[in-house]
């Protein structure tokens, strides 16, 4: 089966609009346990900061986002807390990504859309001169992240939510 064409067929995928941004709020409170949520207020601010670094996959059938991709900009290679809490570090001329959050509601998985979102992206970002998309993640989502093609950094120095994090990196251009 070509699930590239299948999830084409499905699903929009493009940059999100300001519009949607407490959709994209209520999205990231159903994918991630509170203590780890983007709040609405630094949604808004992440979408009023850089627009231009989220990806949606929009399902065609009701217009309702899937699922995103999100970030910010930078120039450091060490993913750091502050990320998640403060839009103004976003430098549009950065070579690096510090991805903040993958979402896909519950009914959406199992069928590739965020990996499909992922290489989308990367895809993208590699076409504006990007270097590396790094991320943090549980210890469980390790090998799903490695499937899509990063590589663990292991420990990450990051204590967001009280957990212990993965630092994942993902070369997009060397």
């Amino acid at each position: 089966m070509d699930y590239e064409n299948v999830l084409s067929s499905a699903f929009e995928f493009r940059d999100i609009r300001p519009e949607e941004a407490g959709q994209a709020a209520e999205i990231e409170q159903i994918c991630f346990p509170p203590n780890e949520a983007c709040t609405a207020k630094m949604m808004n601010e992440r979408i009023k900061t850089a627009p231009e670094q989220f990806l949606v996959a929009a399902d065609k059938t009701t217009g309702k986002i899937a699922g995103f991709l999100n970030g910010l900009v930078t120039d450091e290679y060490i993913f750091q807390d502050k990320f998640f809490c403060d839009a103004s570090l976003h430098n549009p001329k950065g070579e690096n990504i510090m991805l903040l959050g993958l979402d896909v509601l519950p009914e959406y998985r199992g069928r590739g859309l965020a990996s499909a979102i992922v290489a989308r992206y990367m895809s993208r970002e590699k076409a504006r001169g990007r270097k590396l998309a790094i991320l943090t993640c549980l210890e469980s989502k390790v090998k799903m992240y490695e499937k899509m093609g990063f590589y663990s950094h292991g420990l990450a120095d990051s204590s967001w939510g009280g957990e212990q994090w993965y630092e994942m990196i993902y070369m997009i251009n060397d």
